[in-house]
């Protein structure tokens, strides 16, 4: 294959996960699986392990650069880490068993429902004022969100950031950057396991695919991170907002090609 249309599949799918994961928590295996399994001829197990492969180095700078920043509880995201970890391997073993692929387009369609959400109706609680709940029922909720998080994810194989970012905006009462920060925490861990376990059991992909969606994912989630930490509440929304509406259209568009 022409090694210039790999470079700029990797380099646009690299941009639009970087800039998901970023500004929002949004796993890159919701941008980079279509565009290689679209545009390069990928097989859809290998894409996904690509994806999550290039999700960890990115969640875990964005995660740092979040909790520099102050915006990262990483006590309660260690919490909410070990639900979803126990719940994904739950739900895995449920899907191989039952056979569901129903909600295929869960991911997508929550990706632009919450895009139009940051637009219309802005998270406007900052971090010092994180709710209305104590320590033990958010731990508690930390818990319960997380089990669903993880079944979700481990049935239906996506949803896991844009599930973490509607919890902890919408029911643990956290503002959005402490929300991202918490969410890209989580997924450096999940995005690794996932990865991991997709090369043990697939093998392991294209070397210079995977170095070059690392790069790039890596590269526009720094910036994406960077940004959002020192924008005000109700641009990051905004800008939170478009990056998810446009992803969504973008993924869903992906999946017709296909």
């Amino acid at each position: 294959m022409n090694w210039w249309i790999i470079l700029a599949v990797t380099f646009f799918a690299g941009m639009g996960a970087g800039l998901g994961t970023g500004f929002a928590g949004m796993s890159a295996a919701a941008v980079i699986s279509p565009m290689l399994i679209t545009f390069l001829g990928m097989e859809p197990y290998t894409a996904v392990g690509v994806a999550l492969a290039s999700d960890v180095l990115a969640s875990a700078v964005s995660a740092w650069t979040y909790g520099k920043n102050g915006n990262l509880d990483i006590r309660n995201a260690l919490v909410m880490l070990a639900a979803v970890l126990v719940f994904t391997m739950t739900g895995s073993w449920v899907s191989s068993v039952v056979p569901g692929a129903a909600m295929g387009g869960f991911s997508v369609f929550m990706t632009f429902l919450l895009g139009i959400r940051f637009i219309v109706r802005p998270v406007m609680v900052t971090a010092g004022t994180q709710g209305d709940l104590d320590r033990s029922t958010r731990i508690r909720q930390s818990l319960i969100w997380g089990a669903l998080i993880g079944f979700v994810c481990g049935f239906v194989g996506a949803g896991g950031g844009m599930m973490m970012l509607l919890v902890l905006t919408g029911f643990l009462g956290y503002s959005l950057k402490m929300a991202v920060g918490t969410s890209v925490f989580v997924m450096t861990f999940t995005a690794l396991t996932g990865a991991l376990s997709h090369f043990a059991i697939g093998g392991l992909p294209d070397w210079t695919i995977l170095t070059l969606c690392v790069f790039f994912t890596l590269l526009w989630a720094r910036i994406a991170a960077v940004f959002a930490n020192k924008a005000d509440p109700k641009t990051l929304n905004r800008a939170v907002g478009v990056v998810l509406v446009v992803l969504g259209i973008v993924i869903l568009g992906f999946q017709f090609l296909e």
